[in-house]
């Protein structure tokens, strides 16, 4: 059984949520995973500006920030796996939705599993790196059926 939380710090209705957790249900089913604990948490540009200049030390909003707890590695669990937080701005989504020209589901789902699978270790620091990761995001949102939009 998974525990995966989603918190909506924003005030602002998301009728789009429901189909994101869904998306996320698919992600781990994807990657085959159980036991799995973390948290989705939705924020404003001001919320995520801030996270980004303290832990990151960039001074603007992101559109995503994760923070991994299998990345301590002195935390020890029992049988539950827990990964950590996906911070998401819905500012953010909104903008990139509108600048990549797909809908706000696309781009929330998008960030949402992006998020996850940070979490679960992928990166891009690199083109190899990047390219798994991208590659995987793509496969895990065609498969859900959140395509691309032309």
């Amino acid at each position: 059984m998974n525990e995966i939380e989603f918190f909506n710090e924003t005030g602002v209705e998301v009728p789009e949520l429901d189909t994101v957790k869904k998306v996320i249900d698919y992600a781990i089913q994807y990657e085959k995973l159980e036991h799995l604990v973390f948290n989705i948490i939705l924020v404003d540009n001001e919320y995520i500006h801030r996270l980004n200049l303290e832990y990151r030390g960039i001074d603007r909003p992101t559109d995503v920030i994760t923070f991994a707890l299998e990345d301590v590695k002195d935390i020890e669990y029992d049988d539950m796996r827990v990964l950590g937080d996906i911070y998401i701005s819905l500012d953010k989504a909104k903008e990139q939705a509108l600048e990549y020209g797909h809908s706000f589901l696309r781009e929330l789902s998008f960030l949402a599993v992006h998020g996850f699978l940070h979490l679960l270790g992928y990166d891009h620091m690199n083109p190899e790196d990047e390219k798994e990761m991208f590659t995987r995001q793509e496969e895990i949102l065609n498969g859900f059926g959140i395509k691309k939009e032309k």
